[in-house]
């Protein structure tokens, strides 16, 4: 225990978070569960709303994708409540798939997406890496181990929320998603979307921004926005593998996730 709070705080730390508060509403969860998680930065104190030209600056509509993207239809389509679909008839209707040429390239597991099918908050990744794809799992490895310490920064928990990638199976050595790869693997992901109906999605990094804004800019250029995507507000921001690698930019990513939570909470940002 005192070694996971010293993991906290120092993660916190690199944030850029530079105070705690005993403030409840801090303390208490959303769900009303009470447990604790004792984060605010001096930045977090409540701020004069920006002004409406300002904010109306930030607010960028980005285009949904084609409707034939939701084309195919499913294998039992009907069955249910008219219009709906669950997430286990998206991925039954995903099978064992070999739609792009990644199936023959060394993958062993589809790693579909977990958490909350009813989540308000949904994080977006590229692909699986190499422990995502023996257990199944996304964000698993140390990059995962850090998005979970971030989606705890700002008060929920890893079950609250629903993670998925753009792409379900491993490119082969990590290497990046390759066009047909998105083609063939992006359906899913918008269906997973539509289901899930998320208030806020994170989209983590490059390429899955660039998939879901349907844009070629870098993530440096497009994240410090919130996008309106369908019924949701998306941000984008840097890949916690990037982190890994460039933890000076953890502090972009907490001001990132500031605006997340306060979207959540209704907050102007």
């Amino acid at each position: 225990m005192r070694d996971d709070l010293i993991e906290h705080l120092r993660l916190m730390g690199e944030l850029g978070v530079t105070g705690l508060s005993r403030d409840p509403q801090w303390r208490d969860r959303p769900d009303g569960s009470g447990a604790l998680s004792p984060v605010l930065a001096r930045s977090d104190r409540r701020r004069e709303p920006a002004p409406r030209a300002a904010t109306e600056e930030r607010l960028v509509v980005a285009p949904m994708p084609p409707a034939d993207l939701f084309a195919e239809p499913l294998p039992e389509a009907g069955s249910g409540a008219a219009g709906a679909e669950t997430l286990e008839a998206i991925r039954t209707h995903l099978g064992d798939c070999t739609r792009c040429k990644l199936h023959r390239m060394g993958r062993r597991t589809i790693v579909f997406g977990v958490g909350n099918p009813h989540a308000e908050l949904m994080f977006v990744g590229e692909a699986p890496g190499h422990d995502e794809d023996v257990q199944g799992i996304p964000f698993v490895g140390r990059a995962g181990q850090l998005l979970t310490k971030i989606i705890e920064a700002i008060n929920y928990r890893r079950d609250d929320v629903y993670i998925a990638n753009v792409i379900k199976c491993r490119p082969p050595e990590n290497r990046n998603p390759e066009s047909d790869e998105v083609t063939s693997c992006e359906p899913f992901l918008i269906r997973q979307i539509r289901t899930i109906r998320p208030r806020v999605i994170v989209a983590l990094g490059t390429f899955a921004a660039q998939a879901l804004l349907k844009t070629k800019d870098p993530i440096s250029r497009l994240r410090g926005r919130v996008y309106t995507y369908g019924g949701a507000q998306l941000i984008a921001t840097f890949h916690p593998a990037f982190l890994l690698r460039s933890p000076d930019r953890k502090r972009d990513t907490w001001e990132d996730m500031k605006k997340v939570r306060a979207l959540l909470q209704g907050d102007d940002v």
